[in-house]
């Protein structure tokens, strides 16, 4: 058990090293969502106004949970991007040929790829002021503890993906043709309320719908913006990330 331990605390430990040493991607990561809240959604605040749609600021407030959400969402998809790199580069061999389990090698990729992007979202969150938002310590871990469960529920899927890819290029693809979608129909810019049918049928089964209505409630406790109740939230969250785990590791276990 000691040395299964050691083996997840290795590969956590990797993973978060490289990211720190990384410092272009560290403020690559954060251009995407600073233009998305600052640009995009300052121009369509702006709109509320001038169509008398209301208040503009209660549309970056709304919007904020969603940026958060957007953070995690990309950095812990692409974290398992590093399990088809080290395939391709030959890393991936010496860690399968370890001593430790298979199913310890994905719980330490999950774990290193969850904790970057709590890290990153927690930084997000270092804007909120400017949006007057007012984050206490509590709310702040209530969020940091929402983020760690939605980071961990998208690793789970981009560790199953990274199991049955081999290519760089192939992930990548998918990758942006999964992640665009996922983002626009969770309800990270507009309200899915009134959306037509179709949009709420897949906001149901898009796993970051949940993550970013509990975000959003635990940031604003505002009844108006909430689809789901809270503990629902939270279930969804827990089992596609318990399911998706399972299926991750019969996966991995099959690498040569």
């Amino acid at each position: 058990m000691k040395k299964e331990l050691i083996g997840v605390y290795t590969i956590w430990l990797r993973d978060i090293k490289r990211y720190f040493r990384d410092r272009p991607r560290i403020i690559a990561s954060f251009a995407q969502p600073i233009l998305f809240l600052f640009v995009l959604g300052t121009g369509i605040a702006s709109s509320f106004s001038t169509f008398g749609g209301g208040s503009g600021g209660d549309f970056l407030n709304f919007m904020f949970p969603g940026i958060v959400g957007m953070t995690v969402l990309f950095t812990s998809f692409f974290s398992a991007m590093s399990i088809v790199w080290d395939r391709e580069f030959g890393f991936l061999k010496e860690v399968l040929v370890a001593p430790i389990s298979r199913t310890s090698i994905v719980v330490g990729k999950l774990l290193g790829g969850s904790t970057i992007a709590m890290i990153q979202g927690a930084i997000i969150l270092l804007f909120s002021p400017l949006l007057k938002i007012p984050i206490t310590f509590v709310i702040f871990f209530k969020i940091i503890g929402i983020m760690f469960l939605v980071a961990m529920t998208i690793a789970t899927l981009g560790i199953v993906l990274a199991s049955v890819i081999k290519s760089m290029q192939a992930f990548q693809v998918i990758t942006n043709f999964l992640l665009m979608p996922m983002f626009f129909l969770s309800g990270a810019l507009f309200p899915l309320n009134n959306t037509v049918r179709w949009m709420n049928i897949v906001a149901k089964i898009n796993p970051l719908s949940y993550g970013i209505d509990s975000m959003r409630f635990a940031m604003l406790n505002n009844p108006a913006f909430q689809l789901y109740p809270l503990w629902l939230d939270i279930v969804v969250l827990a089992s596609v990330t318990v399911v998706m785990s399972i299926l991750g590791s019969f996966l991995f276990s099959r690498q040569d």
